[in-house]
C-alpha cells in the first residue's frame, strides 16, 4: 500500500496510479518464474532404449525435474556416438545449462562438452564416466568395482572355492569395451575370481581367461548385446565343450549378456537343476528376474537406480541454487584430464528368495510382471 500511495502522489490522476500499480503486482512474479526456469534447463542425454534400465532411469529423472517445475529434454542416442553429439549440441542450443550424460562412448565427448562449457553449462556423468575432457563437472553411479566384487564373492561362495573346492569349468565375460564401467565390473570380479584360476580351482576351456585386469576388453560383448553374447557362449560350447566337459559357472557382468548366455546354455541342452551353472547377472531387468525365479540364472546384483536418480536430481537443485553437488568421492575416478568428483551408491545382491522383499516389496518391478 505505502508503494501505492507514492504512486499515486506523482501520478496525474488515481486511474495512471491504479494501472501502474496493476502493472507491477503482474510483471515480477512473471520475471521470476522465466529466470528460474532459465537456470533450471536440463538436457538428459541416454544411450539407448535397447536396455530397460535405460528407458526407467531417462524417464524417471525426467519426472523429478518436470514436476520441480523444470525445463527436461530427455533425449535416446541408439547407441551411436555421432546421434547422441547432435543431440547435446541441440540441448545446449536450445539453453540447457546443466546436461546429465550417460555416454554411448565416454571416449569421444571431449569436443561437444567443451562447446557446452562454452556455454556455462554444467555437465553431470551419469552412471558412466565421461574421459579425456575436463569439462565434466560431477560423476553419480553406483560404486561398480563393489558390483563386480558382489558376483565374483558370490561365485567364491557357491562353489567353496575359499574351502579348497574344485576344479570347475568357469566361462568369463566383460561388458562393452567402449564403457568405462565395464572395466571396473570386471576388475572387482576378477580380482576375487583370479587368484582361483591361477591356483587350477576355476578352470577355463575356451582359454578366455584374461591375465589382469587390463585384459579385460579382450573378452567384452560390444555394446552388451545380448545376442551377441549368446553367439559367443555359442562358439565356447561348440569348441571347447564337444566331449563330457560342462560348464560350471558363467561370469556375466550384466543382465543382458546373461540372457544371452542363458539362450545359448538352453540350446545346448542344460536345464536348470543340480548340475545347471551359476550364472551371474545386474541390473534386475523383469525378464532376468523372471529367470531367476525358474532357476536359469543364479543372482542378480541390484542397483536401485530410482535412488541414482533421486541424487542426481538433488545435485540438479544444488546446481541451480548456485551450490557445489553433494560428492563422497574424489579419489577414485581418473578421467584422463582430472579426478571427477563423484557420489557413489552402494548395490546389493539379489537371489531367489530376495525378490519379493527387496525388489517387489520396494516397488522396483510389480509382483505381476514376474508371476508373484
Amino acid at each position: 500500500m505505502s508503494l501505492t500511495k507514492r504512486i499515486f502522489a506523482v501520478a496525474a490522476t488515481g486511474a495512471v496510479a491504479l494501472s501502474l500499480a496493476a502493472c507491477a503486482g503482474t510483471t515480477a512474479p512473471a520475471n521470476d518464474g522465466a529466470a528460474a526456469s532459465a537456470d533450471c534447463n536440463v538436457g538428459i542425454s541416454m544411450p539407448t532404449r535397447s536396455l530397460e534400465r535405460w528407458i526407467n532411469d531417462g524417464e524417471q529423472l525426467q519426472k523429478l525435474l518436470k514436476d520441480a517445475g523444470c525445463t527436461a529434454d530427455l533425449q535416446y542416442a541408439d547407441n551411436k556416438t555421432d546421434l547422441q553429439i547432435s543431440q547435446i549440441q541441440n540441448q545446449v542450443a536450445g539453453g540447457a545449462k546443466i546436461l546429465v550424460v550417460a555416454a554411448v562412448d565416454g571416449e569421444v565427448l571431449a569436443p561437444v562438452l567443451a562447446e557446452a562449457a562454452g556455454q556455462d553449462a554444467k555437465v553431470i556423468a551419469y552412471d558412466r564416466l565421461i574421459n579425456g575432457t575436463e569439462n565434466v563437472d560431477y560423476y553419480a553411479t553406483f560404486d561398480n568395482y563393489k558390483v563386480g566384487t558382489l558376483q565374483g564373492q558370490y561365485i567364491e561362495e557357491q562353489l567353496g572355492l575359499a574351502d579348497g573346492a574344485g576344479p570347475f569349468n568357469l566361462e568369463p565375460f566383460a561388458g562393452s569395451p567402449d564403457d568405462n564401467n565395464a572395466k571396473f565390473f570386471f576388475s572387482g570380479a576378477w580380482d576375487v575370481l583370479l587368484p582361483y584360476v591361477e591356483s587350477g580351482q576355476l578352470v577355463v576351456p575356451s582359454g578366455k581367461s584374461p591375465s589382469s585386469n587390463d585384459d579385460w576388453a579382450s573378452i567384452g560383448i560390444q555394446g552388451w548385446v545380448s545376442s551377441a553374447a549368446q553367439a559367443e557362449m555359442d562358439n565356447r560350447l561348440s569348441s571347447f565343450y564337444s566331449g563330457s566337459e560342462v560348464v560350471d559357472v558363467v561370469l556375466s557382468p550384466n543382465d543382458s549378456l546373461a540372457i544371452g548366455i542363458i539362450a545359448s546354455l538352453k540350446s545346448a541342452g542344460y536345464t536348470p537343476g543340480e548340475s545347471y551353472p551359476l550364472i551371474s547377472g545386474q541390473d534386475a531387468d523383469k525378464a532376468n528376474v523372471l529367470a531367476i525365479l525358474d532357476g536359469e540364472q543364479s543372482m542378480t546384483v541390484w542397483k536401485d537406480t530410482r535412488t541414482l536418480g533421486k541424487q542426481v536430481f538433488d545435485m540438479i537443485q544444488q546446481i541451480t541454487a548456485g551450490e557445489d553437488a553433494t560428492v563422497n568421492d574424489t579419489e577414485t575416478y581418473d578421467n584422463g584430464k582430472k579426478v571427477v568428483p563423484s557420489f557413489l551408491l552402494d548395490p546389493e545382491v539379489v537371489v531367489k528368495d530376495d525378490v519379493q522383499s527387496k525388489l517387489v516389496d520396494s516397488g522396483f518391478i510389480k509382483a505381476s510382471d514376474v508371476g508373484l
